[in-house]
Protein backbone atom coordinates (compact mmCIF):
# COMPACT_ATOMS: atom_id res chain seq x y z
CA UNK A 1 0.00 0.00 0.00
CA UNK A 2 1.73 3.10 -1.11
CA UNK A 3 2.41 5.82 1.84
CA UNK A 4 -0.08 8.53 3.07
CA UNK A 5 0.61 12.03 1.35
CA UNK A 6 -0.47 14.73 3.18
CA UNK A 7 -0.06 18.33 3.59
CA UNK A 8 -0.22 20.04 6.85
CA UNK A 9 -0.17 23.87 7.49
CA UNK A 10 1.13 25.03 10.59
CA UNK A 11 0.38 28.18 11.83
CA UNK A 12 4.11 28.72 13.61
CA UNK A 13 7.02 26.20 13.38
CA UNK A 14 6.20 23.40 15.84
CA UNK A 15 9.84 22.84 16.60
CA UNK A 16 10.27 23.05 20.18
CA UNK A 17 7.50 21.91 21.38
CA UNK A 18 7.76 24.04 24.30
CA UNK A 19 3.95 25.33 24.36
CA UNK A 20 0.31 23.68 23.69
CA UNK A 21 -0.23 25.02 19.74
CA UNK A 22 3.34 23.45 18.74
CA UNK A 23 3.11 20.67 21.47
CA UNK A 24 0.18 19.00 19.25
CA UNK A 25 1.45 19.36 16.17
CA UNK A 26 4.85 18.61 16.64
CA UNK A 27 3.87 15.04 18.13
CA UNK A 28 0.53 15.07 15.62
CA UNK A 29 3.56 15.00 13.15
CA UNK A 30 5.89 12.50 14.58
CA UNK A 31 2.89 9.84 15.19
CA UNK A 32 1.75 10.55 11.48
CA UNK A 33 5.00 10.09 10.81
CA UNK A 34 5.93 6.69 12.10
CA UNK A 35 2.60 5.82 10.95
CA UNK A 36 4.65 6.01 7.64
CA UNK A 37 3.01 9.44 6.57
CA UNK A 38 4.74 11.17 3.90
CA UNK A 39 4.48 14.62 5.01
CA UNK A 40 4.81 18.18 3.45
CA UNK A 41 5.17 20.74 5.76
CA UNK A 42 4.80 24.32 5.80
CA UNK A 43 5.32 26.54 8.92
CA UNK A 44 4.84 30.05 8.97
CA UNK A 45 7.97 31.81 10.91
CA UNK A 46 8.09 34.72 12.71
CA UNK A 47 10.87 34.05 15.82
CA UNK A 48 11.37 30.36 15.63
CA UNK A 49 13.73 29.25 13.56
CA UNK A 50 14.67 26.10 11.14
CA UNK A 51 14.74 22.76 12.47
CA UNK A 52 16.72 19.59 11.63
CA UNK A 53 13.98 17.72 13.82
CA UNK A 54 11.39 18.69 11.33
CA UNK A 55 13.46 17.47 8.68
CA UNK A 56 13.80 13.93 9.94
CA UNK A 57 9.94 13.66 10.14
CA UNK A 58 8.75 15.06 6.91
CA UNK A 59 9.25 14.38 3.14
CA UNK A 60 9.63 17.92 2.97
CA UNK A 61 9.43 21.54 5.13
CA UNK A 62 8.93 24.78 3.86
CA UNK A 63 9.12 28.38 5.95
CA UNK A 64 7.40 31.16 4.99
CA UNK A 65 7.27 34.89 7.11
CA UNK A 66 3.90 36.05 8.49
CA UNK A 67 2.94 39.27 7.20
CA UNK A 68 3.03 41.11 10.74
CA UNK A 69 2.08 44.80 11.51
CA UNK A 70 -0.54 46.86 8.78
CA UNK A 71 0.28 44.17 5.62
CA UNK A 72 -1.83 41.56 8.21
CA UNK A 73 -4.35 44.13 8.22
CA UNK A 74 -7.61 43.52 6.59
CA UNK A 75 -11.31 44.86 6.73
CA UNK A 76 -13.07 41.26 6.26
CA UNK A 77 -10.30 38.39 7.74
CA UNK A 78 -9.42 37.74 10.85
CA UNK A 79 -5.47 39.07 11.72
CA UNK A 80 -4.30 35.89 12.49
CA UNK A 81 -5.85 34.30 9.16
CA UNK A 82 -4.55 37.53 6.58
CA UNK A 83 -1.18 37.38 8.04
CA UNK A 84 -0.73 34.22 7.07
CA UNK A 85 -0.49 33.94 3.00
CA UNK A 86 2.12 33.33 0.89
CA UNK A 87 1.90 32.87 -2.76
CA UNK A 88 5.13 30.29 -3.02
CA UNK A 89 2.12 28.12 -0.08
CA UNK A 90 -0.24 28.38 -2.59
CA UNK A 91 2.26 26.96 -5.24
CA UNK A 92 3.07 24.04 -3.35
CA UNK A 93 -0.25 23.08 -2.53
CA UNK A 94 -1.33 23.07 -6.02
CA UNK A 95 1.93 20.97 -7.75
CA UNK A 96 1.50 18.21 -5.13
CA UNK A 97 -1.51 16.65 -5.28
CA UNK A 98 -2.71 15.30 -1.38
CA UNK A 99 -5.32 16.46 0.98
CA UNK A 100 -4.68 19.13 3.09
CA UNK A 101 -4.61 19.55 6.99
CA UNK A 102 -4.73 22.93 8.15
CA UNK A 103 -3.36 23.37 11.90
CA UNK A 104 -6.31 25.80 13.34
CA UNK A 105 -8.13 28.42 11.28
CA UNK A 106 -5.01 30.46 11.64
CA UNK A 107 -3.62 28.72 8.37
CA UNK A 108 -6.91 28.50 6.15
CA UNK A 109 -6.15 31.54 4.10
CA UNK A 110 -6.52 29.15 0.76
CA UNK A 111 -8.87 26.74 1.93
CA UNK A 112 -11.48 28.07 -0.87
CA UNK A 113 -8.98 28.91 -3.70
CA UNK A 114 -10.51 27.28 -6.72
CA UNK A 115 -7.49 25.44 -7.86
CA UNK A 116 -7.75 23.30 -4.49
CA UNK A 117 -10.85 22.68 -5.36
CA UNK A 118 -11.00 19.07 -5.57
CA UNK A 119 -8.72 18.22 -2.62
CA UNK A 120 -9.90 17.12 1.02
CA UNK A 121 -9.09 19.69 3.33
CA UNK A 122 -9.53 19.70 7.09
CA UNK A 123 -9.14 21.90 9.38
CA UNK A 124 -7.45 21.16 13.09
CA UNK A 125 -9.39 23.35 15.28
CA UNK A 126 -7.22 24.63 18.23
CA UNK A 127 -9.98 26.57 19.82
CA UNK A 128 -13.50 28.27 19.18
CA UNK A 129 -11.21 31.66 17.73
CA UNK A 130 -13.92 33.78 18.45
CA UNK A 131 -14.69 32.84 22.23
CA UNK A 132 -10.80 33.02 22.90
CA UNK A 133 -10.33 36.70 21.59
CA UNK A 134 -13.87 37.75 23.26
CA UNK A 135 -12.59 36.03 26.54
CA UNK A 136 -9.15 38.12 26.20
CA UNK A 137 -10.93 40.88 25.80
CA UNK A 138 -12.44 40.64 28.75
CA UNK A 139 -9.52 40.30 30.53
CA UNK A 140 -7.41 43.01 29.38
CA UNK A 141 -7.13 45.99 31.26
CA UNK A 142 -5.48 47.92 27.96
CA UNK A 143 -8.05 49.59 25.94
CA UNK A 144 -6.73 49.35 22.12
CA UNK A 145 -5.39 46.18 23.11
CA UNK A 146 -9.40 45.30 24.32
CA UNK A 147 -10.32 47.22 21.38
CA UNK A 148 -8.09 44.75 18.80
CA UNK A 149 -9.38 41.81 20.32
CA UNK A 150 -13.17 42.67 20.28
CA UNK A 151 -12.78 43.28 16.55
CA UNK A 152 -10.62 40.11 15.74
CA UNK A 153 -13.68 38.06 17.71
CA UNK A 154 -15.76 39.77 15.36
CA UNK A 155 -13.65 38.65 12.33
CA UNK A 156 -13.47 35.60 13.53
CA UNK A 157 -16.64 34.80 14.24
CA UNK A 158 -17.54 35.28 11.38
CA UNK A 159 -14.64 33.82 9.36
CA UNK A 160 -15.53 30.44 11.33
CA UNK A 161 -19.21 30.24 10.14
CA UNK A 162 -18.26 30.67 6.35
CA UNK A 163 -15.31 27.57 6.19
CA UNK A 164 -15.94 25.09 3.83
CA UNK A 165 -13.61 22.86 5.10
CA UNK A 166 -14.45 18.41 4.27
CA UNK A 167 -13.35 17.79 7.72
CA UNK A 168 -13.04 18.88 11.15
CA UNK A 169 -10.92 17.87 13.92
CA UNK A 170 -11.59 19.68 16.74
CA UNK A 171 -9.05 19.35 20.01
CA UNK A 172 -12.31 19.42 22.44
CA UNK A 173 -15.29 17.39 23.20
CA UNK A 174 -17.42 20.61 23.34
CA UNK A 175 -15.88 22.36 19.90
CA UNK A 176 -17.10 19.47 18.69
CA UNK A 177 -20.59 20.02 19.29
CA UNK A 178 -20.67 23.47 18.44
CA UNK A 179 -18.31 23.04 15.26
CA UNK A 180 -21.23 20.20 14.69
CA UNK A 181 -23.73 22.78 14.92
CA UNK A 182 -21.94 25.30 12.83
CA UNK A 183 -21.55 22.90 9.76
CA UNK A 184 -23.94 19.90 9.59
CA UNK A 185 -22.93 18.63 6.73
CA UNK A 186 -18.86 18.22 7.28
CA UNK A 187 -17.20 15.52 8.99
CA UNK A 188 -16.70 15.50 12.60
CA UNK A 189 -14.37 13.88 15.01
CA UNK A 190 -12.72 14.84 18.38
CA UNK A 191 -9.21 13.89 18.02
CA UNK A 192 -7.56 14.60 21.37
CA UNK A 193 -4.35 16.39 21.27
CA UNK A 194 -0.98 15.06 20.12
CA UNK A 195 1.12 14.81 23.74
CA UNK A 196 5.30 13.53 24.35
CA UNK A 197 3.70 10.64 26.89
CA UNK A 198 3.59 6.89 25.43
CA UNK A 199 2.99 5.44 29.07
CA UNK A 200 1.45 6.23 32.43
CA UNK A 201 4.23 6.51 34.70
CA UNK A 202 2.72 7.49 38.24
CA UNK A 203 4.47 6.29 40.67
CA UNK A 204 2.01 4.43 43.33
CA UNK A 205 2.34 5.70 47.46
CA UNK A 206 2.11 8.96 48.90
CA UNK A 207 3.24 12.13 49.07
CA UNK A 208 3.03 15.39 51.44
CA UNK A 209 2.92 18.68 49.51
CA UNK A 210 0.39 19.99 46.51
CA UNK A 211 1.94 21.28 43.57
CA UNK A 212 0.73 23.66 40.62
CA UNK A 213 3.00 24.23 38.09
CA UNK A 214 3.11 26.27 34.66
CA UNK A 215 4.37 29.39 33.09
CA UNK A 216 4.16 31.43 36.19
CA UNK A 217 4.46 34.47 33.50
CA UNK A 218 1.44 33.77 31.73
CA UNK A 219 -1.43 35.90 32.78
CA UNK A 220 -4.10 32.44 33.06
CA UNK A 221 -1.19 31.09 35.13
CA UNK A 222 -0.98 34.41 37.49
CA UNK A 223 -4.26 34.11 38.20
CA UNK A 224 -4.41 30.84 38.88
CA UNK A 225 -1.41 30.68 41.04
CA UNK A 226 -3.02 33.65 43.07
CA UNK A 227 -6.06 31.92 43.56
CA UNK A 228 -4.86 29.07 45.67
CA UNK A 229 -1.76 31.04 47.80
CA UNK A 230 -4.68 33.67 48.10
CA UNK A 231 -8.05 31.75 48.57
CA UNK A 232 -6.87 28.68 48.99
CA UNK A 233 -3.61 27.31 51.23
CA UNK A 234 -4.52 31.00 52.96
CA UNK A 235 -5.91 29.19 56.25
CA UNK A 236 -4.76 25.57 55.51
CA UNK A 237 -1.88 23.76 56.93
CA UNK A 238 -0.98 21.47 53.52
CA UNK A 239 2.02 23.01 51.76
CA UNK A 240 1.80 24.00 48.36
CA UNK A 241 4.73 24.58 45.95
CA UNK A 242 3.94 26.96 42.97
CA UNK A 243 6.91 25.84 40.21
CA UNK A 244 7.34 27.22 36.64
CA UNK A 245 9.27 30.16 34.61
CA UNK A 246 9.43 33.00 35.16
CA UNK A 247 7.28 33.65 38.35
CA UNK A 248 5.42 37.08 38.62
CA UNK A 249 5.75 39.54 40.79
CA UNK A 250 2.65 39.15 42.45
CA UNK A 251 2.79 35.78 42.95
CA UNK A 252 6.67 36.00 44.90
CA UNK A 253 4.88 38.76 47.06
CA UNK A 254 1.70 36.60 47.47
CA UNK A 255 4.30 33.79 49.16
CA UNK A 256 6.44 35.92 51.55
CA UNK A 257 3.86 35.72 54.44
CA UNK A 258 2.76 32.15 53.67
CA UNK A 259 4.83 29.78 55.52
CA UNK A 260 3.08 26.75 53.73
CA UNK A 261 3.79 28.29 49.74
CA UNK A 262 6.77 28.27 48.37
CA UNK A 263 7.86 28.99 44.82
CA UNK A 264 9.97 27.46 42.54
CA UNK A 265 11.71 29.30 39.87
CA UNK A 266 12.89 28.20 36.94
CA UNK A 267 13.32 24.53 37.73
CA UNK A 268 15.43 22.52 35.24
CA UNK A 269 13.72 19.21 33.80
CA UNK A 270 14.79 17.01 36.21
CA UNK A 271 13.88 19.11 39.52
CA UNK A 272 10.38 19.88 37.79
CA UNK A 273 9.55 15.96 36.79
CA UNK A 274 10.24 15.21 40.86
CA UNK A 275 8.42 17.88 41.75
CA UNK A 276 5.62 16.07 39.67
CA UNK A 277 6.14 12.18 40.93
CA UNK A 278 6.71 13.34 44.08
CA UNK A 279 3.84 15.21 44.59
CA UNK A 280 0.27 13.85 46.39
CA UNK A 281 -2.05 16.07 45.01
CA UNK A 282 -1.45 18.30 41.27
CA UNK A 283 -3.97 21.45 41.88
CA UNK A 284 -4.58 22.94 38.77
CA UNK A 285 -8.04 25.48 38.20
CA UNK A 286 -8.18 27.61 35.31
CA UNK A 287 -9.89 30.12 34.43
CA UNK A 288 -10.02 30.02 31.03
CA UNK A 289 -11.70 27.15 29.11
CA UNK A 290 -10.27 27.08 25.85
CA UNK A 291 -7.20 25.43 24.37
CA UNK A 292 -4.71 22.62 25.50
CA UNK A 293 -4.34 21.98 29.11
CA UNK A 294 -0.99 20.12 28.66
CA UNK A 295 -0.28 20.75 32.39
CA UNK A 296 -2.79 18.17 32.92
CA UNK A 297 -2.22 15.08 30.69
CA UNK A 298 1.06 15.97 32.06
CA UNK A 299 -0.11 15.45 36.12
CA UNK A 300 -1.87 12.44 34.62
CA UNK A 301 0.92 10.52 32.94
CA UNK A 302 3.46 11.34 35.77
CA UNK A 303 1.74 12.44 38.65
CA UNK A 304 -0.90 11.28 41.71
CA UNK A 305 -4.14 13.13 42.83
CA UNK A 306 -5.24 15.70 40.81
CA UNK A 307 -7.96 18.35 41.85
CA UNK A 308 -9.14 20.30 39.14
CA UNK A 309 -12.08 22.74 38.76
CA UNK A 310 -14.48 21.84 35.36
CA UNK A 311 -12.90 24.57 33.27
CA UNK A 312 -9.51 22.92 33.49
CA UNK A 313 -11.75 19.66 31.93
CA UNK A 314 -13.80 21.47 29.64
CA UNK A 315 -14.08 19.15 26.56
CA UNK A 316 -11.34 16.35 27.50
CA UNK A 317 -13.31 13.70 28.73
CA UNK A 318 -11.06 13.18 31.35
CA UNK A 319 -13.90 14.05 34.26
CA UNK A 320 -13.14 10.20 35.76
CA UNK A 321 -10.01 10.75 36.66
CA UNK A 322 -9.68 14.30 38.92
CA UNK A 323 -11.75 15.22 42.58
CA UNK A 324 -13.57 18.49 40.96
CA UNK A 325 -13.72 21.47 42.51
CA UNK A 326 -15.29 24.84 41.94
CA UNK A 327 -14.81 27.46 44.23
CA UNK A 328 -11.92 27.98 47.51
CA UNK A 329 -14.28 26.82 49.81
CA UNK A 330 -14.36 23.12 47.79
CA UNK A 331 -10.85 23.41 46.64
CA UNK A 332 -10.05 23.12 50.33
CA UNK A 333 -12.16 20.27 51.04
CA UNK A 334 -11.37 18.42 48.05
CA UNK A 335 -7.55 18.82 48.81
CA UNK A 336 -8.38 17.74 52.82
CA UNK A 337 -10.16 14.58 51.99
CA UNK A 338 -7.69 13.62 49.04
CA UNK A 339 -3.90 13.83 51.20
CA UNK A 340 -5.27 11.47 53.50
CA UNK A 341 -5.91 8.91 50.30
CA UNK A 342 -2.76 6.74 49.05
CA UNK A 343 -2.55 6.49 44.81
CA UNK A 344 -2.79 3.07 45.15
CA UNK A 345 -1.54 0.63 42.05
CA UNK A 346 -5.27 0.07 40.95
CA UNK A 347 -5.24 3.97 40.58
CA UNK A 348 -2.48 3.96 38.14
CA UNK A 349 -4.18 1.17 35.92
CA UNK A 350 -7.53 3.15 35.72
CA UNK A 351 -6.02 5.93 34.73
CA UNK A 352 -3.96 3.73 31.97
CA UNK A 353 -7.01 2.70 30.63
CA UNK A 354 -8.87 5.58 30.56
CA UNK A 355 -6.08 7.60 28.93
CA UNK A 356 -6.02 5.14 26.20
CA UNK A 357 -10.01 5.63 25.03
CA UNK A 358 -8.65 9.05 23.69
CA UNK A 359 -5.20 9.92 24.03
CA UNK A 360 -3.24 7.26 22.66
CA UNK A 361 -1.03 9.00 19.61
CA UNK A 362 -0.91 5.98 17.51
CA UNK A 363 -4.74 5.52 17.73
CA UNK A 364 -5.09 9.25 16.73
CA UNK A 365 -2.56 9.30 14.11
CA UNK A 366 -4.21 6.48 13.00
CA UNK A 367 -7.80 8.17 12.78
CA UNK A 368 -6.32 11.59 11.64
CA UNK A 369 -5.35 9.12 8.30
CA UNK A 370 -8.72 7.47 7.82
CA UNK A 371 -10.18 10.94 8.11
CA UNK A 372 -8.23 12.21 5.03
CA UNK A 373 -8.37 9.40 2.68
CA UNK A 374 -12.32 10.28 2.77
Amino acid sequence: MPADKLHIVSFDVPYPPDYGGAIDVYYKIKALSEAGAEIYLHCFAYGRGMSDELNKLCKEVWYYPRKTGIAGISATLPYIVYSRRNEQLLNRLIAIDAPILFEGIHSSYYIHHPALANRTKAIRSHNIEGEYYKLLATKEPNLLKRIYYNIEAALADKYERNINAHIWMPLSMEDEKHLKQLHPSAKHQFIAPFHPYNTVESVAGDGNYCLYHGNLSHTENIEAALFLINEVFNDIAIPLIVAGRNPDSKITEAVKNKNNCTVIANPDEATMQQLIRDAHIHVLPTFQQSGMKLKLLYALYKGRHVVVNNAMLYGTGLDKLCHIADDANSFKQSIGEVIQKTFAPADVQRRSEILDIHYNNNQNAAAVLTLLRG
